[in-house]
């Protein structure tokens, strides 16, 4: 545990996702910012595996950031609590965690590649939740950097109100400067430093003309968000530094003006301006209210955030560490929580007592002795509450709206590698899920498989290194059983007859059953026909029991029958020998006699899958989709994005998403949803069959 962290009130907060895609700088800007604001000694670096932010070991070995993690930066009196999110799109799950809990975020686009696919996603989640953003374009002093051509991108795939408020002087290797177009001044660099000090200075006279013209669209664009302000400029009045300020945070929170910077996470340099600017343009925990919660009966109830409201709070993150057990991250939204006071989480009706609570700064923790409305903070051990809980005072049973998780596409079957480790992988699976709600498991007794679940291959196989590394377990993956389905394509009809004799009173039953088949979706049912009371009423239901447990099985492959009436309409019984027992087994050898000669057909789960892609991969993807047995039902332009829909077999989509990636460079994703079943071709059905049957005979050949 660190030395105890200073309390900042709401008025002195700003909640900011640093977000972006894989690679486009984001660590290291905020490894930047934490020490031009002094908050560490030392620049932290991805690649030497100490930066700030990354610091898990699965994120050291792959050189990537996996996890959401909190950095507080305190610049002009102000804390600025940065959540550095991942960039890749397997580790989204962290990205919708951290737009839950924040009032702004800083887009990060790296000036070599321009606007991405991680661009887009995170994007899409802060404008689900409508937090105003501020463009952070790096990594201008790189080679091949290009300003114009990256603003360009983010107007036509982001936002046509993305706005300049400053202008680069050089690129790549000549990267020496920007110009502030509020000001109308030139920062000059310092290089060496590493904390981005410049020199103030007159605009150089060959860029002159151009800053002239964007310092004028950036005045008219913001003058024309306030009525007042657009009097003063029409009338030529020099406008209010402070007033221009105001109006344009203004426009940001309606969603109106994303402002544009630029600079080096590496040097340093442009970070200081933008830092100024997060401080001036973000909102304050209190400017970002009213935020709604759900009280005791339902009701809505409207907290503006402010620490005279009663206390409630968000656990967005849970981690485990050795020696200390699970802490849990936590977004004050009102009210103020003092450390060792008794709270309560609605969801599981228990109270949680509070305990060495602190404030995160990456891997370390500052106790603090109180938190107040709007800060994040982080405490261990609390009994019964999980990642997506609300925290409230107790009494109110308040309740926040819950994180939206994305869809997890990608499964595994998984089992433990060691025998005896049976417990300790559930134990372990179940942990990982607390940590991570997009990592999912459960054994799905219809496959005979346990089946974990994730974003894609790369957030499934870091999840298996956490398990062996904090859980001890290791494990052997194999593709999942794919869940197929059995139904009928024609009429039929015939007797199922069970007699046992064995001394004492034997097992009579007699039963004539039709079997038709109904539309896909429209189950089972059953049907009594009988008349004249050749089967009493009591032993009916036992009929139905056992057609319904032979179709589970089925008749070809061992796979549930499905979508078909059964009709039972003659039979016999005995008076003594007949049972309840004697016709489940009846009707069970009716179903298994009929069913077969009721035109049987395997069906195979189809997907309807949305692959996003640049357009120089389209021919490559929908050419990968036709091999896959897929169908095409449509392409459609987003943005310079191509969005192909297709129809495919789950059994030809496994891995699909690493293929994806491998046809467009890394470049493209996918999702997938369940659409139906289908007839599987008679060729693939075969060898289904065919696999079916030899593990039946291996079954019985090992008892």
């Amino acid at each position: 545990m660190a030395p105890s962290a200073p309390e900042y009130e709401s008025s002195l907060i700003r909640n900011i996702a640093v977000v972006g895609h894989g690679g486009a700088g984001k660590t290291t800007l905020v490894d930047a910012m934490a020490h031009i604001g002094g908050a560490t000694r030392r620049r932290g670096s991805v690649e030497r595996g100490n930066a700030l932010t990354d610091f898990t070991p699965e994120e050291t070995d792959h050189g990537i950031s996996i996890n959401l993690a909190v950095a507080p930066v305190p610049w002009q009196g102000v804390k600025l609590n940065l959540i550095d999110t991942p960039g890749f799109t397997d580790f989204f799950g962290e990205v919708k965690a951290a737009a839950r809990v924040v009032d702004g975020a800083l887009v990060v686009i790296n000036a070599q590649d321009g606007v991405e696919i991680g661009t887009e996603k995170a994007w899409e989640a802060c404008e689900e939740r409508g937090i105003p953003r501020i463009f952070f374009i790096s990594m201008m002093d790189r080679e091949n950097a290009s300003f114009e051509d990256t603003f360009q991108q983010i107007k036509e795939s982001l936002s046509g109100a993305a706005i300049l408020v400053e202008v680069p002087i050089g690129s790549g290797e000549d990267f020496r400067g920007i110009v502030n177009l509020f000001s109308g001044r030139a920062h000059i660099f310092k290089p060496g430093s590493g904390k981005g000090e410049y020199e103030e200075v007159e605009v150089p006279e060959e860029h002159q003309a151009s800053v002239d013209r964007y310092r004028e669209e950036l005045i008219e664009t913001i003058a024309s968000a306030d009525d007042e302000l657009l009097e003063a400029y029409l009338e030529g009045e020099e406008l209010d530094r402070e007033r221009v300020n105001e109006v344009l945070g203004a426009a940001m929170r309606r969603g109106e003006l994303f402002p544009v910077f630029c600079g080096s996470g590496d040097s340093g340099y442009g970070v200081r301006a933008v830092m100024k600017k997060l401080v001036e343009l973000m909102p304050s925990p209190e400017q970002a209210g009213p935020f709604l919660a759900e009280g005791r009966s339902g009701d809505a109830v409207e907290l503006t955030g402010v620490d005279s409201d009663p206390f409630t709070a968000i656990v967005f993150k849970t981690t485990s560490e050795p020696h200390v057990g699970e802490l849990s991250y936590f977004r004050v939204f009102s009210g103020t929580v003092d450390n060792g006071s008794t709270v309560y989480n609605p969801a599981h009706t228990t109270p949680e007592r509070v305990t060495h609570l602190a404030t995160p700064a990456g891997e370390q923790r500052n106790e603090t002795p109180r938190l107040h409305a709007g800060d994040i903070g982080v405490v261990a051990k609390l009994k019964d509450t999980h990642t997506g809980d609300t925290l409230c005072a107790d009494g109110r049973r308040l309740t926040l709206p819950e994180i939206e998780w994305p869809a997890t596409d990608n499964s595994i079957a998984v089992s433990p590698r060691h025998r005896g480790d049976e417990d300790k992988l559930a134990t372990g699976l179940n942990k990982l899920h607390e940590e991570d709600p997009t990592f999912r498991s459960g054994y799905e007794p219809e496959l005979s498989q346990t089946i974990a679940r994730g974003c894609g291959e790369l957030h499934l196989n870091v999840c298996f290194e956490k398990l062996k590394r904090k859980y001890h377990v290791e494990v052997d993956t194999e593709e999942p059983r794919i869940p197929y389905r059995e139904t009928l394509t024609q009429t039929a009809e015939g007797q199922g007859r069970h007699k046992k004799q064995t001394g004492g009173r034997g097992q009579f039953g007699d039963c004539w059953i039709r079997l038709k088949p109904r539309e896909p979706g429209e189950g089972y049912e059953f049907v009594n026909q009988i008349k004249g009371g050749v089967i009493p009423n009591k032993f009916i239901p036992a009929v139905d029991k056992g057609i319904q447990a032979a179709s589970a099985r089925g008749v070809l492959a061992g796979y549930p029958l499905v979508d078909f009436v059964a009709e039972c309409y003659d039979g016999s019984y005995h008076s003594v020998d007949s049972s309840e027992q004697a016709f489940k087994v009846a009707g069970s050898v009716a179903f298994r006699n009929v069913a077969r000669n009721a035109g049987p057909v395997l069906l195979e789960p189809i997907m309807e899958v949305e692959v996003r892609t640049p357009e120089d991969f389209m021919g490559e993807v929908i050419g990968d989709l036709n091999q896959r047995r897929g169908r095409i039902l449509g392409m459609d332009s987003r943005g310079r994005w191509q969005v192909v829909r297709a129809t495919v077999p789950l059994a030809e989509l496994h891995k699909y998403a690493a293929a994806v990636r491998s046809l467009t460079q890394g470049k493209g994703t996918h999702t997938r949803t369940l659409q139906g079943y289908d007839p599987v071709p008679p060729h693939v059905a075969e060898k289904v069959i065919a696999e079916a049957e030899q593990e039946r005979e291996a079954a019985l050949a090992a008892r």
